[in-house]
């Protein structure tokens, strides 16, 4: 078993990159201004370590393909497994259909012209499939890909940050830079709107925990590279958004082209500018392709509990990929698509960030229940061996979990939902778009659950410690079939009657002492 595995720790720090790091979302977080400078130290502090170290406990502690959504089930039951499941899918379908907008604009640029409706929705739905064969293939058999487009992701990262201070220098800042232009202005909503992007920007590294079967040592590996991977990525976070502010002001930053256009800006229609709009097209592949292994599992595993329908639980017969959930991918993302047909300015004009908003909103959904499932394993589950454990405990801890998600809550309330008169005719469809989709899921995991015997309510002490000594008597039964010879196994056992023994003789010592 050993033998197949192919993820080397640096590969999994790349894969972290690839799967964390989102090049378009670069812009949106830049229009903030120099605010976002602010805000990215404030969140990487008050959300990324939090929200790190819990994903590190739980990756490390339950090891299963269901990630994100069995550890919310485990904790919380079916109910919020099944909300959980389809928060995180739905958003899937509607990133592939945003970033699929961007590729018939940039190679309109590239190339010099610019394509009407039909050839523009060949190229998108061509997109959308492509990365559909590509969620096909094995994790461990698309490391290149995950490596390759970590790589082109921080080249093109540095590159932008590089020439913004190139820029800065041989022009001047495109943006005041006095002090008080860096401190949060709360009273601007429309800024306050793409806090939710820097949120967006952190999420993914549970991701990499749906890996682990693929990884050479996941209990070392994960807590390492999550820790080292968000620092890493919040750095190459900011020296990009610098990159982006220095050459355009921030109320003139386009969140959908928005680190294109700075480029642009910079060097002009030049053979760079070519190369890095190229290079950017190749990492929304790669992107795409390293999150639909996570969003793939975790549905294909909520399917098998009847809180997904159960196309989702269809698998490749010799790669055991989930397929079913990689073609519905396709077809939700090829209708939302076709919202380009509708001749409302506001959908088909804005259709890149309406529904990356939506996308946004329903992954930062997904992970709300998240953190108080942390909490109610700690109690449910002590017992539990942990390699890596959240560092704070009582009243710290409760602070720590409780701040991210008043910050998930906000974010999303600032993202969808009109703060003035002047974001209705914006934010209105999103709104109804959120409100609609949530409907749905709950029609949804109704449905999926039909002839279910019975509903899984959640871990109690007593169903953790009966799941604990199953899976110690199921190592136990795995080691005994390795042995070779009947007194190999008649050691062994002798072996383990002697332990106990002497485990039981220890605890009457402590009860004495």
């Amino acid at each position: 078993m050993s033998g197949k595995k192919k993820f080397s720790f640096a590969s999994v720090i790349l894969s972290v990159i690839c799967v964390v790091f989102v090049a378009e979302a670069a812009a949106p977080a830049a229009a903030i201004g120099n605010q976002q400078f602010f805000w990215w130290i404030f969140l990487i502090i008050t959300f990324l370590l939090p929200y790190g170290m819990v994903v590190a406990e739980l990756g490390t502690t339950y090891d299963s393909d269901g990630g994100l959504y069995d550890w919310v089930r485990d904790a919380l039951g079916d109910k919020w497994g099944a909300r959980v499941s389809w928060y995180y899918w739905i958003n899937f379908p509607l990133w592939i259909a945003s970033l699929a907008t961007l590729f018939p604009p940039i190679l309109g640029m590239v190339f010099g012209f610019e394509f009407d409706l039909i050839p523009t929705l060949i190229i998108e739905l061509a997109f959308v499939w492509i990365v559909v064969l590509m969620s096909f293939s094995k994790v461990s058999d698309s490391a290149w890909i995950l490596n390759g487009g970590a790589v082109l992701k921080v080249l093109i990262a540095v590159t932008v940050g590089v020439l913004g201070i190139w820029y800065a220098v041989t022009h001047g800042f495109a943006n005041d830079m006095a002090p008080a232009t860096f401190m949060p202005d709360l009273t601007n909503t429309a800024a306050l709107g793409y806090l939710s992007i820097i949120l967006f920007n952190f999420m993914g590294f549970e991701v990499i925990c749906t890996f682990a079967k693929d990884m050479h040592n996941p209990a070392r590996d994960i807590p390492k590279a999550i820790i080292m991977g968000g620092l890493a990525i919040g750095a190459i976070y900011l020296f990009c958004g610098f990159g982006i502010g220095a050459a355009i002001p921030a109320d003139e930053i386009d969140p959908d082209f928005g680190m294109i256009m700075a480029v642009l800006t910079m060097v002009g229609d030049s053979p760079l500018f070519l190369i890095i709009c190229i290079v950017f097209l190749i990492t929304l592949f790669a992107n795409m392709a390293s999150w639909s292994f996570g969003v793939n599992f975790v549905a294909d595993y909520a399917a098998k509990h009847q809180n997904m329908p159960k196309v989702f639980a269809h698998e490749n017969a010799k790669t055991e990929m989930p397929t079913g959930a990689a073609i519905v991918n396709g077809i939700v993302a090829s209708l939302a698509l076709c919202l380009q047909l509708i001749p409302i300015p506001a959908i088909s004009e804005g259709i890149f960030w309406m529904l990356f908003s939506m996308n946004v909103v329903f992954l930062l959904l997904a992970y709300i229940p998240m953190f108080p499932a942390f909490f109610k394993l700690r109690k449910v589950d002590p017992n539990r061996p942990r390699v890596f454990r959240f560092p704070f405990k009582g009243g710290l801890m409760m602070v720590a979990l409780a701040i991210p998600v008043i910050e998930l809550v906000l974010a999303i309330v600032a993202t969808v939902v009109p703060l003035s008169g002047d974001e209705v005719a914006e934010k209105l469809p999103m709104l109804i778009g959120v409100i609609v989709f949530v409907v749905m899921g709950e029609v949804v995991r109704i449905y999926s659950a039909r002839g279910r015997k019975e509903e899984f309510k959640g871990l109690t002490p007593e169903l953790a410690e009966q799941r604990l000594a199953e899976e110690a008597a199921g190592e136990r039964d795995q080691l005994e079939a390795s042995y070779e010879t009947p007194e190999q196994a008649e050691l062994a056992a002798n072996l383990g009657v002697a332990n106990e023994i002497a485990s039981d003789i220890d605890q009457a010592e402590k009860v004495e002492r």
